[in-house]
């Protein structure tokens, strides 16, 4: 058996106190490796808790920093009277401009639509397959022309625009290619422009002076 330790570890720094009676060497030294752990254990957890504490106090900072990056940027110049009006005018064309081209292709259709049933005689030249001067080509120049004018109606009305200027675009195509089928000219890149216009008008969903059911 050892010699009788004179002074035991409590587990914590500069603590000292003696065995409890009955206690053996062995088993002291046991509690003396615990109450190490015990200390180490506690070292540890107040080393972690720290370093939490410099973690959030560097996020705290952060946003400061960042507010004096801010700062430090040029200030945007100020706009005046005229940008503002400038703005206004885009907002207005934007909100309008589909109607606009809906009533510009309302008369163009209706102004087609009604020399075509005035004086059909005149457009039976340009319908394909058929003789100018059978009754079968003055038919269709009438069909062709009561279509434009109801068309015509539909777009300047807002009778189901959409729907006008898919048909019209159709329309239009059919009289492009009969066009160009004898050659490309002035008249038939006029008609890709109406053309153009009424495909536009087809997707276009922002609408204003409508009919709704």
């Amino acid at each position: 058996m050892s010699a009788t330790r004179q002074q035991w570890s409590t587990g914590r720094p500069g603590a000292a106190a003696r065995p409890a009676p009955g206690q053996t060497d062995e088993q002291a030294d046991r509690t003396d490796e615990q109450a190490v752990r015990t200390d180490e254990q506690t070292a540890g957890t107040d080393e972690q808790q720290a370093g939490r504490t410099v973690q959030q106090a560097d996020r705290t900072v952060q946003p400061a920093g960042q507010t004096d990056h801010q700062a430090s940027r040029p200030a945007a110049p100020a706009r005046g009277p005229l940008d503002h009006a400038i703005d206004q005018i885009a907002d207005i064309a934007a909100d309008w401009a589909p109607t606009a081209g809906r009533v510009l292709l309302g008369l163009v259709l209706a102004w087609f639509g009604y020399h075509e049933l005035v004086n059909p005689g005149a457009w039976t030249g340009y319908v394909p397959v058929l003789s100018e001067t059978s009754n079968l080509a003055i038919a269709a120049v009438l069909i062709h022309g009561w279509i434009l004018y109801m068309l015509a109606v539909a777009l300047v009305a807002g009778i189901e625009p959409r729907l006008a200027a898919a048909v019209a675009s159709i329309l239009v195509l059919e009289i492009v290619i009969s066009l160009t089928v004898s050659g490309l000219n002035d008249t038939a890149l006029r008609d890709v422009g109406v053309l153009g216009l009424a495909v536009v008008l087809t997707g276009c969903r922002h609408r204003r002076l409508v009919l709704k059911g």
